[in-house]
C-alpha cells in the first residue's frame, strides 16, 4: 500500500512516516501544498494524509483541487485544528476522514485501515481467492487452512496481488505499490519475490493461482 504524506513540520513528518514504514506502507512526503499535488497527479497512491496549514497552498485547497481532478484516493485530514467549523470544511472539501493533533499513532494507522477497507466490498479485512485467505489486519496467510509464515514485502506483495485478483498487474505497478518511488524496476527484484511467494503459496497444491502473463506482468486468479 503506498500513501503520500502531506505535512510540512518535519519532526512530525518523520514520525509518521517511521511509524507507517514499520507497519509495511510505502511512504512519500510532500512538504507543501503545490508538491503534493504534483505527485498525487502522477503516482497512483492507496490514501493521502493531509494536513491543513501548509506551505504555498493550504490543505483545503489541495483537497478541493484533488477532487476537481476526479482524484478519488481516501484522503485524512491530519491537523491541529479541532473545531467543528475546521472539521466540517475539512470533510467538505473532499476528505474522508478527519483527525486533531496531537493524536495516538494507534488512532492514525486505525483510520488508515478503515479508510483503505472503506470502498471495499468486504469491510472484514480478509481477502480471499479459492483457498487462500489473508487477513489484513493480523497480518496472517493461510491455504487450505494452513498458515504460511511470510516475510513483510512477501505480504506486501501478496496483498497487492489479492486486491488486484484477477487483474494483471505489470512490473512498474508492484514497483509502485510495494516497493518504494526510488526502486529501480529494471532489476530482477520482483522476479525473486514472485518466486519466493510461488514455493510458499502454489507449492504442494495441484490449483496454482499466480501466474506470469508473458510481456505483461503478474495475476492471481483461480483457473
Amino acid at each position: 500500500m503506498r500513501i503520500l504524506l502531506v505535512e510540512d513540520e518535519i519532526r512530525m513528518a518523520g514520525f509518521i512516516t517511521r511509524g507507517l514504514k514499520e507497519e509495511d506502507y510505502i511512504v512519500d512526503v510532500a512538504n507543501d501544498g503545490a508538491k503534493a499535488l504534483f505527485l498525487a497527479e502522477v503516482n497512483p497512491y492507496d490514501l493521502i494524509i493531509l494536513d491543513i496549514i501548509l506551505p504555498i497552498k493550504d490543505g483545503i485547497t489541495v483537497c478541493r483541487e484533488l477532487r476537481s481532478k476526479k482524484i478519488n484516493v481516501p484522503i485524512l485530514m491530519l491537523t491541529s485544528k479541532d473545531k467543528v467549523r475546521d472539521k466540517v470544511l475539512g470533510l467538505n472539501s473532499g476528505a474522508d476522514d478527519y483527525l486533531a493533533k496531537p493524536f495516538a499513532s494507534e488512532e492514525l494507522l486505525a483510520r488508515i485501515s478503515a479508510l483503505l477497507r472503506r470502498d471495499r466490498q468486504d469491510k472484514t479485512g480478509i481477502l480471499k481467492i479459492a483457498d487462500l485467505e489473508m487477513d489484513q489486519l493480523r497480518h496472517k496467510v493461510r491455504r487450505a487452512g494452513e498458515e504460511i509464515p511470510l516475510t513483510s514485502k512477501e505480504f506486501a506483495l501478496l496483498e497487492y496481488l489479492m486486491l488486484n485478483a484477477t487483474f494483471v498487474v505489470t512490473r512498474t505497478m508492484i514497483s509502485e505499490h510495494v516497493w518504494h518511488e526510488d526502486f529501480d524496476s529494471l532489476t530482477n527484484v520482483i522476479d525473486v519475490y514472485m518466486n519466493f511467494l510461488r514455493n510458499k503459496i502454489d507449492k504442494g497444491h495441484k490449483k496454482q493461482l499466480i501466474h506470469t502473463v508473458h510481456g505483461k506482468g503478474y495475476v492471481l486468479r483461480e483457473e
